[in-house]
């Protein structure tokens, strides 16, 4: 972090520098990602005491934490201009006014054992002025070049020693001309009450406990018209009062629902307020992906790029072994071999949770590579076990198993009766190949089309080729539709994350299996190429995993999709070995479930953000955001199933939306 002096400092503001660094006295943070109509501040967040006053405070250090207001810093490190205050409270209070912000005692307790020095005095005094004189110029810059400015000041507060029932955001507006600011006053209030914290019932009033009347706000309304400052005291609930523990989910998701309130409530007042048209908080966030975010996403991308779970669960004796079962398939349970793990697990775990997740500062990018890091290491412990019992227990922590919705809409399906005479296989795999490589040409996509004898699936993409069974005969239907999943899907993401400047959409954010097929097969459906008994494949695979969960042998599984579904040898060797390859992989049920999500987000509205990689439903508002703040890139390539206009088949149309 740079170390500035004052004039450094109001050098870069006046001349909208964007910039990060601290006083070279150290009482001072200073975050400027961009230049933007409103400030955050925590005065109070820091419990630093220069090093002659330690030795006159009759005050501990837990004393002094407890007056304090950490983590106030944490809970607006998303925004792009934030003022953190890094000394302690009681060697000079920046909320209070220049005379009285050095304490002689404060709440009841004698703060110093000898009084201070005239020329101790004068450094903290030199501090407090300084601190003024930065906020000044900050917010006459702001003002000048938007015609208002909003500040945030962020406070916490104890109230145990409070007998009466307090909120949990208080919004001090004494000093505010609530006339002409009720609207925002308002709308903030609502906003902080709808925040959700874990455990805690929340609440939002306005100078319940505290009416604002620190010096900061006295400072603002004195010196500026056009700026609004909101005082917001926010309850201790996210640490022990006394103790002074932290509750680290709590802080998460106040970091979290702090972000979206202000930025949501800053668009809104700059929307009213000034001639700006369209806005939203996501376009008042910083518009540069940080450098720490580049840089732990280099790091994560080196240590996971070589994890492609397939590659290793596919059996590698897969031709045998359905030969010698489909020959006695009574009595015979296929022995699986699979390739070696060839990587540490044990490293790879103690490099994942080596990553600097924690200087990442913005909220919601932060729990997105936390989240991917932990789906990484229950992958890894995935992979260790392949072929063992302790592969099903990781499985289900992966991928989860249906739910009685899942096997209910799974029967629902099954009960539909077949209305078309399926098409006639008559495509070879050669043929399927040269369609595929047809279809990538009308993209503009470069990649290879490979044919393999390996594949359970009848295609698959890796990386940025496309694997096609050899020993698959193909319907055009059928082929058009792997068409439209594979390459449509699979591989457009694929190289549309290839063009992002973040390396995490190639590794698949949380939920990118659930999400990816979803899409899929919603592109199968919107292009009219998804039969009926296509969406029973997908049932099957469903009663098929819930058949391995429950504790069915292979053959008992195979046995009831041939004798009970009425499946040939092939297709219920298939969809049986999908589900028990690895020691019982549970993956397969997230299709039929995908679909139902994918189709639901289709009538939402706009599908385009998930496509800029291997993303997923749960993390398709941050993707929003991140594409309007232009850190990522609107995808180049869209599925063509997404464009195709063609009457939906009523009968499929029906069931499908009957999904529930």
């Amino acid at each position: 972090m740079l170390q500035l002096t004052e004039q450094e400092v109001l050098d870069k503001i006046q001349h909208l520098v964007p910039f990060e660094g601290q006083l070279n006295d150290g009482s001072l943070t200073i975050r400027i990602s961009e230049y933007q109509p409103y400030i955050a501040t925590a005065i109070h967040n820091g419990s630093r005491l220069r090093g002659e006053l330690m030795t006159k405070c009759e005050l501990t250090e837990e004393e002094r934490y407890f007056e304090e207001d950490p983590f106030t810093g944490d809970f607006i490190s998303s925004l792009p201009i934030v003022l953190q205050g890094d000394d302690s409270r009681y060697e000079y209070d920046l909320n209070r006014s220049p005379e009285h912000c050095i304490y002689q005692d404060a709440w009841g307790k004698n703060v110093w054992s000898t009084p201070l020095t005239d020329a101790e005095k004068a450094t903290s005094h030199d501090k407090h002025a300084c601190y003024y004189r930065i906020l000044k110029c900050l917010v006459a810059t702001l003002e000048n070049k938007f015609g208002l400015c909003l500040l945030y000041d962020i406070h916490s507060y104890n109230y145990q020693r409070v007998e009466n029932e307090t909120p949990t955001f208080n919004v001090g507006t004494k000093q505010v001309n609530a006339r002409r600011w009720r609207k925002e006053i308002n709308e903030l209030l609502t906003g902080l009450s709808n925040i959700e914290l874990p455990n805690i019932a929340v609440t939002a009033k306005e100078n319940d406990i505290f009416k604002g009347m620190g010096y900061q706000a006295t400072f603002i309304s004195q010196h500026f018209n056009n700026t609004l400052i909101l005082p917001i005291e926010i309850k201790k609930v996210y640490m022990s009062e006394l103790g002074g523990g932290s509750f680290p989910l709590v802080i998460e998701k106040m970091n979290e629902s702090m972000k979206t309130v202000i930025t949501k409530h800053a668009a809104s007042t700059i929307l009213r307020r000034t001639k700006v048209k369209r806005l939203t908080g996501s376009n008042i966030l910083a518009s540069k992906l940080p450098r720490e975010v580049i840089k732990l996403d280099r790091q994560l991308y080196a240590i996971s790029r070589g994890i492609n779970t397939l590659s290793y669960i596919n059996p590698t004796n897969l031709k045998q072994e359905k030969r010698r079962f489909l020959h006695n398939p009574y009595s015979y349970q296929p022995q699986f071999t699979y390739r070696q793990l060839d990587l540490d697990p044990y490293k790879f775990r103690e490099q994942l949770y080596r990553l600097p997740v924690e200087d990442i500062r913005d909220a919601d990018i932060q729990k997105m590579y936390r989240k991917v890091i932990d789906q990484l290491a229950i992958r890894i412990d995935l992979l260790t076990n392949i072929g063992t019992e302790e592969f099903l227990y990781n499985s289900l922590r992966y991928y989860g198993q249906p739910d009685e919705r899942d096997i209910a809409n799974a029967n629902f399906i099954l009960h539909a009766c077949e209305y078309q005479e399926p098409p006639e296989a008559t495509i070879s795999a050669a043929e399927a190949i040269q369609a595929f490589k047809d279809a990538a040409d009308d993209y503009g996509i470069t990649c290879k089309v490979v044919g393999s004898k390996q594949l359970i699936a009848r295609a698959m993409v890796s990386g940025r080729s496309i694997k096609v069974n050899t020993g698959c005969m193909f319907s055009q239907r059928d082929l058009d539709a792997l068409i439209h999943h594979e390459l449509g899907v699979h591989l457009v993401t694929s190289v549309n994350a290839d063009a992002q400047p973040l390396k995490v959409l190639k590794l698949g954010l949380p939920g990118n299996t659930h999400t990816q097929e979803g899409l899929a097969i919603l592109c199968e459906f919107l292009s009219g190429s998804f039969p009926l008994h296509r969406l029973k494949t997908l049932a099957l695979r469903v009663i098929a995993v819930d058949m391995m969960v429950n504790g069915d042998s292979f053959g008992t599984t195979f046995n009831a999709l041939k004798h009970v579904h009425k499946l040939s040898d092939d297709d219920a060797f298939t969809i049986t070995t999908r589900a028990y390859r690895g020691g019982g992989f549970t993956k397969d049920f997230l299709y039929l479930r995908g679909l139902k999500d994918a189709i639901n987000a289709h009538k939402q509205g706009d599908l385009t953000s998930l496509f800029v990689g291997k993303t997923g439903f749960e993390s398709k508002s941050l993707l929003d955001e991140l594409i309007a703040r232009e850190i990522l890139k609107k995808p180049t390539y869209i599925p063509k199933a997404l464009t195709i206009k063609k009457e939906p088949d009523p009968v499929m149309n029906f069931l499908i939306n009957s999904i529930k």
